[in-house]
């Protein structure tokens, strides 16, 4: 399995890049532990910082082990592009590898390196617990309670691994008082797994519809929250129609949708606008008491919440491009109606370049 590292272009390389018209954010990437003979690849984004275009004329590389990849054409002004450079792992220990990176800009060359160490026990965890937590590796990092009823209390599951090298006590913080976790074992060795378990008490609900939180996964007890250690939960308290009997539900409204599900192809734009058709075939009002998002990155207008029978209206779902990238969650907008057949309605929105 092939270990990749990328690092993202966000400033600028110190003069000697500069001199050269070329950018780079950083000029050496730890990759870290490895492998043996499981080729990694460090991943350097660069840019022409120049008037006139670039063109890469060659590439130096300090052993036959290391292999390098470019573009091999002209590269325009301001353009960004990437150089990859792949170890195969075939020696056990420490590895510094290096490439030089000529330019039609100057003969002096942009030096990057990548560095790591190879281990013969390594395990890579990557595949089965994706997400990073400090010395933990988890499966997931975002916790969804769908379609919960008032009184029920269902249960989610995070697989957590220690991949360090020391023994750590997994648990989680700032839970709302209607979240509650358990963790088994309560002591994590290093290259053990484990799975901490989160009860939601939705009695603990008032409102319906969508309600998001934050909890922090910590490697010991009172480390540190941030970004870093984040875990996002979400929780959809849905009405009950349990009591309806079926004169009611004859009366009741009946929600109809052009579609649920949106796709956004924003090419060069920076927002898309679409539209979603609500229709009432029922014979009582049709009330949409909640209308919310999922993440950030939507706006949705609707003329009115409350739409009569026969009656239709437009919702409008507007996508902005640079908030919609890079989100862990799918982009949805949720609707709690009292159409007891379709009290909750989720609209996706899928995001094309």
């Amino acid at each position: 399995m092939k270990k990749t590292i990328t690092m993202i272009t966000l400033c600028c390389l110190p003069m000697m890049a500069i001199a050269q018209k070329l950018v780079v954010i950083k000029g050496e990437i730890d990759c870290g532990k490895v492998g043996y003979e499981m080729p990694v690849t460090a991943r350097f984004e660069l840019r022409n910082k120049g008037n006139r275009k670039l063109r890469i004329t060659d590439i130096e590389t300090s052993c036959g082990c290391t292999k390098a990849d470019y573009p091999k054409g002209e590269i325009g002004a301001g353009n960004t592009f990437t150089v990859s450079l792949t170890y195969d792992a075939r020696q056990l220990g420490h590895f510094e590898k290096m490439v030089g990176v000529r330019t039609n800009h100057s003969d002096k060359p942009v030096w990057l390196k990548m560095r790591g160490v190879v281990l013969a026990d390594y395990v890579d965890y990557a595949k089965d617990y994706p997400y990073e937590i400090g010395d933990l590796r988890v499966d997931k990092r975002d916790l969804e309670f769908d379609d919960v009823n008032k009184g029920e209390q269902p249960k989610q599951e995070i697989k957590i691994v220690n991949a360090g090298t020391k023994i750590l006590h997994p648990n989680l913080m700032h839970l709302p008082p209607y979240l509650t976790s358990t963790v088994v074992p309560e002591t994590l060795s290093p290259g053990k797994t484990g799975r901490i378990t989160v009860t939601l008490n939705s009695s603990k609900l008032r409102d319906f519809g969508l309600l998001q939180t934050a909890v922090y996964l910590a490697n010991v007890p009172g480390e540190k929250v941030s970004s870093d250690n984040e875990v996002s939960v979400s929780t959809v308290l849905l009405p009950s129609f349990a009591g309806m009997d079926i004169e009611q539900r004859q009366y009741a409204p009946q929600l109809s949708l052009s579609t649920d599900r949106l796709e956004m192809t924003f090419g060069k734009k920076k927002k898309m606008t679409g539209e979603v058709t609500l229709s009432n075939r029922g014979r009582t009002a049709l009330k949409i008491s909640s209308l919310q998002l999922f993440t950030p990155g939507l706006r949705v207008t609707l003329a009115k919440r409350e739409v009569a029978p026969g009656e239709t209206v437009k919702m409008k779902i507007t996508g902005y491009r640079d908030e919609l990238k890079g989100l862990r969650t799918r982009p949805r907008v949720l609707m709690i109606t009292n159409d007891p057949a379709m009290p909750k309605v989720t609209i996706e929105v899928k995001m094309k370049d």
